[in-house]
This record gives structure tokens, C-alpha cells and sequence, in this order.
């Protein structure tokens, strides 16, 4: 695998065993353009309005910043209009840099998109805008910040499914109902909880509330933050795809790529 191999799968931290791209050491402050392929990673340019393949050029920018770290800069090009932004990788080996075949990892990735490009989503309008939010914070290490978005999407599409489904999302004494009881109404009409946690699908809320309450560290919310974002967006899929839901929805003139989000996402818990 070429290193451009590897930073094409940015946002994700992968780690494999590349191609030598350093030939001598790199003192720290020290730049050097190293060929290693051309960088592509998938955006929604905002000027063609559909996804493309961003691409950098043959050659990249790498600064030394450790024994086993590098700083990689890439300008990438919309193919079509041409709209350019700027990435930045770091770049951590598990041993030596100057191996002839480096295992090194994805350490952080940051992109500059100035407006013109957005992350890829799963294809659901303003969920898609929550997740690359929740993606962002990750990325600076806010991983409370991130399960607040997470948690935002859980509430905002299991209260529209419960108006689509004529669920009454009010309590007994006229209040909101809880959300453990919303979900569970929901989920037995509708099956929106993923089958590998449907017998307990407000442990997922649990979790993301724990984080939000402060009650774990940003530690522990930084290492729960992919295997919750994969549950969340499983619920997404489970309702974009289900047959019943999207003739509701037709029914109703209503857009899935329009779903009410909650600014404030505070539902009772």
C-alpha cells in the first residue's frame, strides 16, 4: 500500500504497513515533497452539487515533527469545477519512519473546505449536517461535544417517527413522555433500533446521556464515540428504508431529507 492509500481513507484513523516514503531522517521544523500517489478522498462539492472525488497532485508537503511523526499538507481538486481545499494529516509510525515498509497510522486529519465542499453523509438532509458536526467535534477531541449531536439525532428522529406513526410523544399529567417509553412505543410499531441492540435500545441513550451529563471523561467519550455513531446512524438507515415510514411520509408531503431537528435536543430522559 502507498501512503496515499492510507490518507484517502481520512476521516478514518486506519493503520497499515506502507511503502518507504522517507529515505533519510527528517529533522523536526524540516520540510520535504515526497511522491507516495495521489491523495482522493469523496466530498459534496457545493459548486457541481453531487459528489466528487477530490484529488491532490502527485507530490505532497511533509514536516518533521518527531521520530515517528509527520505532518503531511495536501491541496485537493474537484475534478469537475476545479473548487480546491487544503488537508492536513498527521502521521504517526508504530516503529520507525525510514523502514523500507512503515507500519504508520492516521493519527489526526483536518480539512479546510471554506465553504465550498462537505463531508459525504448517509444521504438523510439534516441528520447528515448533525453527524459531520459530531464528526468535527471527534476530530478536536471533544468527545462530549460529539455524543451531543449523537444524542440530538437519536431524540429528533424517534420523536418524527412517533408524529409520523400518530405516537402522542405527551406524558400522562400533559408533560413530555419520557424517552425510554417514546422509544419503546416506537420501536415495537416500527422497528427503528438495529437488530444487533433492539432488546435493549435505550441503553444507546444511556450511554450518550452518561457522556453528555458529564458522569465519563472525554477519554471515555473520545473511545465510545465510533461504536455509538455506527448505532446511530443503523437507526437512521433503519428509517430511511422502511417501506411504511416513507409512504407516511409521501402522504404527508413531507421531505426525509427534511426531518425536524430540535435545536436544542433537550427531550425529558
Amino acid at each position: 500500500m502507498r501512503l496515499s492509500d492510507l490518507l484517502s481513507k481520512a476521516p478514518a484513523n486506519e493503520e497499515a504497513q506502507v511503502e518507504r516514503f522517507l529515505n533519510s531522517h527528517l529533522a523536526w521544523g524540516k520540510h520535504k515533497t515526497i511522491e507516495v500517489g495521489k491523495v482522493a478522498i469523496n466530498f459534496k462539492c457545493k459548486t457541481c452539487d453531487d459528489v466528487r472525488t477530490f484529488m491532490s497532485g502527485d507530490k505532497l508537503s511533509c514536516l518533521g515533527v518527531g521520530d515517528r511523526v509527520v505532518s503531511i499538507d495536501a491541496c485537493l481538486k474537484c475534478p469537475i469545477c476545479e473548487a480546491t481545499i487544503e488537508a492536513w494529516f498527521l502521521v504517526v509510525s508504530r516503529d520507525g519512519l525510514y523502514e523500507q515498509a512503515p507500519t504508520v497510522r492516521l493519527e489526526r486529519y483536518v480539512d479546510n473546505r471554506r465553504g465550498l465542499a462537505s463531508r459525504v453523509g448517509v444521504g438523510v438532509g439534516d441528520f447528515d449536517d448533525l453527524l459531520e458536526r459530531a464528526q468535527l467535534a471527534y476530530e478536536e477531541q471533544l468527545g462530549a461535544g460529539a455524543m451531543v449531536y449523537l444524542r440530538k439525532i437519536f431524540e429528533a428522529i424517534t420523536k418524527q417517527v412517533a408524529d409520523i406513526a400518530g405516537i402522542s410523544t405527551t406524558g400522562k399529567n400533559g408533560g413530555r413522555k419520557p424517552f425510554r417509553n417514546l422509544l419503546k412505543e416506537v420501536d415495537e410499531k416500527h422497528h427503528i433500533i438495529p437488530p444487533v441492540f433492539s432488546s435493549d435500545g435505550y441503553k444507546l441513550f444511556e450511554e450518550l446521556s452518561d457522556i453528555v451529563h458529564g458522569d465519563s471523561s472525554e477519554e471515555v467519550a473520545l473511545q465510545k464515540y465510533h461504536p455509538c455513531r455506527r448505532l446511530v446512524i443503523g437507526i437512521i438507515r433503519n428509517v430511511a428504508s422502511d417501506q411504511e415510514m416513507k409512504q407516511a411520509i409521501d402522504a404527508l408531503g413531507w421531505n426525509i431529507n427534511k426531518l425536524d431537528v430540535p435545536s436544542s435536543g433537550a427531550m425529558a430522559s
